[in-house]
């Protein structure tokens, strides 16, 4: 898969337009390209990126795919920017008491 990483398949400015519209609840394929200036195929193949990272999951109505958010993908970017964030602050503090002792 190519794009196992939820952060590299966010990158394109497609694939992160379907992600949020997505967030409002689920749609099908049709409907997701029918509010972006790319095709149907296009938007199936930004999906088919989406679905490999584990950001959104699809299921079946008849002949139609309806895909969603998953709660797991954007966990797992949420631990991510929750690690990120909480060494930023503690090397913030840091620096901040730092400051204060040799001020």
């Amino acid at each position: 898969m190519a794009y196992q990483d939820p952060m590299d398949a966010l990158g394109d400015r497609t694939r992160r337009a379907i992600f949020e519209m997505l967030r409002n609840g689920p749609l099908a394929v049709g409907e997701i390209a029918g509010e972006l200036p790319v095709s149907r195929p296009a938007v199936s193949q930004h999906l088919r990126v989406l679905k490999e990272a584990g950001l959104v999951t699809e299921r079946r109505d008849g002949t139609r795919r309806i895909y969603r958010v998953d709660p797991d993908g954007v966990g797992s970017l949420r631990a991510y920017f929750d690690e990120f964030w909480n060494e930023a602050l503690a090397a913030f503090k840091e620096a901040a008491e730092d400051e204060r002792r040799n001020g």
